[in-house]
């Protein structure tokens, strides 16, 4: 057969990612701050998008039913036996002087009042902390550095777990000897404990210096630590020769030591969450609310809208018709993108109540099992379109402060054959270990025959995994005889 070269017309479809499209996705999984930050950098770049503002003249209070009058300005004008009985060389006393005004007189008495930097507050890190006590210590300029090397390799906890004697040695130049004296003293800085290798060695320092004639305690962090940890006073009792009652009165006073010295110069600031939407239950029916405060609302600027038109009108051609007609594309498509994202939101924001009525009545007990592709279907909508609108999202609601993807849950079949949410079952198991007794807590195999008692079959490992996941210790470690 022989081969030819042919020229064919053929028409096909493709989907293509425009700059458009990708911008319209990343807006629709962005959090509402984000997405703020997004529209006031766009109206930034784009001098065509400005914000819409509500202004309220005359006109529009007189349909309201106001009183439409303007106020009429009278001229006021003093008396010149006023200006008689003033006391200018008080006044000037008082109120002239090149410091600022005293604003804090009436609550501190006199002109002694606050300077600008006793009103601006800092949080001093754990770094500053010991490097001011380093400094003061006494040290000559090798041993310095060695004890810069120790507290600028401290974690969060203010140990130093993640690295060796050996390695600041070797970084520093010196021996492990030297490195080790230097240690010593920096584990005597305030906050105690700081600078430990290990929990045993920081409990150790701090139970010296806080209790140092209480030997049973010493002794039971040097030698019993994993003991302590699982609770078992008796075996610490007969292993020191001693009443079980001891060694408990010791574990009291061992609480009032703190593992992790480092916590109170944490420089992590909290994280606030500002809801997404608002659920709310209107005239018996729950009603979603997008929270919009603070995001612009926009438009097309008059100005360029006209510069466009004539522009056209004239027939010119230039570099600035093109550019204006560029930036109103995008202005344009930015809004239609804002608006399908948030009409979006709203979509699954309804759809989740629907599935999710009796959780919004009832509580979390009551969650039902639910999958991105169930929302997608009753709002016919792609599935990755949902995962991306439940994206760092948040929904305030009657039970509280949700994510969205909390809704979403794997299903747990009961011996009735009716399907819980994975939450549901972590409510319950909550709920057990929180009325349970703190002297004898229930071990997993003992909540895995509590939920059966409520038709919930499922195995000790998942009662473990679920346990674990919500931060709740296992029960040798929740036991409390104190």
């Amino acid at each position: 057969m022989a081969m030819e070269l042919r020229q064919q017309v053929k028409m096909t479809q493709q989907l293509r990612m425009t700059p458009q499209l990708q911008q319209a996705i990343k807006l629709l999984q962005l959090s509402r701050m984000e997405l703020i930050a997004e529209v006031r950098q766009e109206m930034v770049e784009n001098p065509v998008l400005e914000e819409m503002r509500e202004v309220y003249d005359s006109d529009t209070v007189g349909e309201r039913g106001e009183d439409t009058k303007k106020d009429e300005m009278t001229e006021v004008k003093a008396d010149a036996s006023d200006m008689d009985q003033v006391d200018w060389e008080a006044y000037a006393e008082k109120y002239t002087g090149s410091g600022p005004t005293n604003h804090y007189k009436g609550m501190r008495g006199g002109d002694d009042y606050p300077t600008l930097e006793e009103t601006l507050s800092t949080h001093e890190s754990l770094t500053d902390h010991l490097f001011s006590q380093l400094r003061l210590a006494g040290l000559d300029e090798g041993q310095e550095y060695i004890g810069v090397l120790i507290i600028g390799n401290l974690n969060d906890a203010g140990m130093l777990t993640d690295f060796s004697i050996e390695e600041i040695a070797e970084d520093a130049g010196m021996s492990t000897d030297e490195v080790e004296e230097v240690l010593a003293v920096v584990q005597s800085f305030d906050p105690l404990g700081v600078a430990a290798r290990n929990l045993e060695e920081c409990l150790l320092i701090q139970a010296r210096v806080k209790f140092p004639e209480h030997k049973l305690m010493q002794a039971m962090i040097s030698e019993h630590i994993s003991d302590l940890e699982r609770k078992s006073y008796g075996k610490i009792a007969r292993s020191q020769g001693v009443s079980k009652a001891e060694v408990i009165e010791a574990a009291k006073l061992l609480t009032n030591l703190d593992p992790r010295p480092g916590r109170e110069y944490g420089t992590s600031e909290p994280r606030y969450i500002t809801p997404d939407i608002y659920i709310r239950k209107i005239d018996g029916k729950w009603v979603p609310t997008l929270n919009e405060d603070g995001l612009p609302k926009l438009r097309i600027s008059n100005f360029y809208r006209q510069e466009l038109a004539r522009k056209k009108e004239s027939g010119e051609a230039d570099e600035v018709k093109d550019y204006i007609q560029d930036k109103l594309r995008g202005a344009m498509w930015l809004i239609r993108s804002i608006h399908q994202r948030q009409s979006t939101i709203m979509k699954v924001a309804e759809s989740i109540i629907k599935f999710q009525a009796e959780f919004f009545e009832k509580g979390v007990e009551h969650l039902r099992p639910l999958v991105l592709r169930d929302v997608a279907d009753d709002i016919e909508m792609h599935e990755s379109t949902v995962s991306r609108v439940t994206s760092s999202k948040y929904v305030h609601t009657p039970r509280g402060v949700y994510e969205l993807k909390f809704f979403f849950n794997s299903s747990i079949t009961n011996n009735a054959g009716q399907d819980l949410a994975s939450e549901a079952v972590k409510a319950k198991i909550r709920d057990i270990i929180a009325n349970e007794d703190p002297a004898k807590p229930l071990s997993d195999a003992k909540i895995v025959e509590c939920l059966q008692q409520e038709d919930i079959d499922i195995a000790r490992r998942t009662v473990a995994k679920y346990r674990e996941m919500m931060g709740v210790l296992s029960s040798s470690k929740r036991k409390r005889l104190f």
